[in-house]
Formats: C-alpha cells, structure tokens, sequence
C-alpha cells in the first residue's frame, strides 16, 4: 500500500511538472507603439518587442502567445492574471516597479524627446501632449508645462497636428520616423531628456521562476550580440546598443 501511494505521488509531480512545462506563456502588448510593438496588415501583433520576445521564449524553452492590451490598463490587468508579461516599450521605474516586477532591461535607457510643428515652441510653458501613464507624462506635469494626455501615442501626435497642443513629448526612438516622414510638418524642439531605467519586461512579483527563465535568456542574447543586431534592425545603426 506504501508503494502504491509512494507511486501515485510520483506520477500526480511528474503530471504537474508536464503541466507546468506546457503552460503557454501570454505575452501581453500595447501593439501602438512602432517600432517596438505594432499590429501588421495581417493583423499579427509585430515589431520589435515581438521578434524579440519569440526568440526569447525559444531560448526560455517556453511556448508563448501575444495578447493586445490598451496601455491605460496594461499593468493592473497583469496583475489580475489575463497574462504573464508585459512587452510594450516600458521603462523601468521606481514606482512601477512597488506593482510589478522586472527583468533585466533589453533595450538601454535612451532619450526622450519633444516634438513640435515650428521651431521656437515654449516646451515648459507651452501645452504639452503625452500619452497617459507614461514616465513622459509625469515629467510633462513636473516640469511647469500644461500637460494633455492621451490614451495612445498616436493621439498625442495627432494633437500637435491639430493644434491641441503646442508639442508632444515621447520617447525619441518613437519620435523619429514620425519626423523623418513628416516632410517638415514636424520638428523636434528643446533639449533630449533622459529618462528611466531602459525598457524591461514586466512579470507579476510573484512569478521569479519565469523572470529567471527570461533574465537568463536576455543575458545570453546580449552576450552572443544578437541583441544588438535586433536593436540596429529596428532602431538603425545609431542606436544605443549594449
């Protein structure tokens, strides 16, 4: 009878760590921020973070999927379960990280910019736009400048555009291509600031095992130098690399 029980404990560990082993791990995402994270016209969530994220897994060993999730909601609905990571161009903050927690970052700390559609705009106290619950805005709001916020990126642009604000404020790699393909509309105005920490992968606190698993991945990508040629692809070669 011992050994039979001694038996079934066996098989219900062995179940468990199967079970454990085919978890899909959810990836969740903005899919609104190009180039780290857009949705494509096959409407397959794409950019950096994704190509990033799946070869992440594949040396993780994990089977991942890609869920959309607007950006205001992002974090509490990490937290509430429906899924496992965060992957949308987040920054890693002090404040952020009392909520969830993070992996090592995979993107360096890089500059924030303003973007304007004149040259000479008052950025401190003029109206700024940025989108909401970002570390863009909070440094928006201490700076003195009025600050509108919008709920996605492509707002706060659009804002400039129509005059709702006198600029917006952003990551500048977000910025860039906005300006490049602009024709002269935009322009950028005022000095970089740096922000934050780089961009991590957001996980529950409670999920160490799976921070590990993604932190080992990150460090081995970095050290073969696969990282930085994935930063180049989407970033250009004047990137900040590792």
């Amino acid at each position: 009878m011992k050994h039979l029980i001694l038996s079934a404990a066996a098989l219900a560990v062995t179940a468990g760590m199967a079970m454990a082993q085919d978890k899909t791990i959810r990836m969740g995402t903005e899919g609104a921020y190009p180039p780290y994270n857009f949705i494509n016209d096959a409407g397959d969530v794409d950019g950096f973070e994704r190509e990033l994220g799946d070869e992440l897994c594949k040396r993780a060993a994990l089977t991942c999927e890609w869920v959309k999730n607007d950006w205001d909601s992002i974090i509490p609905n990490l937290v509430s379960g429906n899924y496992d990571t965060i992957m949308a161009g987040m920054s890693i903050t002090d404040e952020r990280d009392e909520v969830i927690d993070f992996t090592q970052n995979y993107f360096p700390p890089t500059a924030s910019a303003y973007v304007a559609a004149s040259d000479g705009v008052d950025v401190i106290g003029g109206v700024v736009a940025a989108q909401t619950a970002t570390i863009q805005a909070g440094h928006v709001a201490a700076s003195g400048a009025t600050l509108v916020e919008f709920a996605t990126p492509e707002e706060t642009v659009a804002a400039v555009r129509n005059g709702e604000a006198d600029a917006v404020f952003a990551d500048r790699d977000y910025l860039v291509p906005l300006v490049e393909e602009s024709g002269g509309e935009l322009v950028f105005v005022g000095d970089e600031v740096p922000l934050g920490g780089g961009i991590g992968m957001g996980l529950r606190e409670s999920d160490s095992e799976l921070k590990e698993k993604f932190d080992a991945a990150i460090t081995t990508m970095k050290e073969d130098g696969t990282l930085n040629t994935m930063l180049k692809k989407w970033f250009g070669d004047d990137t900040t690399t590792y």
